[in-house]
């Protein structure tokens, strides 16, 4: 008979796990791609792969190359992502992305929290460009 729950028990167990799986099925990842100072691709897609797959192709469109367009940021789910710019003083800039925010306003957070410092760092701008949730939707500043 203890042979037979545990049996039991391992069924139940692996049950569970699929059914969480399942409802994590769909749910999307987002992927950030980036070549600094060249071109950038973000995509939203079914899963992790395939999000960094698009946007891989995106940043070589835009004129990345295959060397220069790096995984910056993905996240599965996705939840709210923010995209933030970031330029040092004499010139060069960036994008830093941070994904995967249970909230809007948390996204909005971790922007203001990477800016934070912004002058100790030497960036002359740090600033949320773009929100994006969990499904593509972007929207620029303001974000009221």
């Amino acid at each position: 008979m203890t042979g037979m729950r545990r049996l039991v028990t391992i069924l139940c167990v692996t049950l569970g796990a699929v059914a969480v799986q399942a409802q994590e099925g769909g749910r999307k990842a987002i992927a950030y791609v980036q070549a600094p100072e060249m071109s950038s691709g973000l995509c939203v897609e079914t899963d992790t792969a395939s999000a960094i797959d698009c946007a891989l192709k995106q940043c070589i469109a835009g004129g990345g190359t295959v060397e220069d367009c790096q995984v910056n940021a993905v996240c599965h789910p996705g939840n709210w992502s923010v995209d933030i710019f970031m330029m040092a003083d004499g010139g060069p800039h960036w994008h830093q992305f941070s994904c995967g925010w249970q909230t809007r306003e948390l996204a909005l957070k971790a922007a203001d929290l990477a800016c934070s410092n912004a002058k100790e760092d030497n960036l002359i701008e740090c600033t949320a460009v773009q929100l994006i949730d969990e499904d593509g939707t972007v929207t620029e500043p303001p974000f009221n």
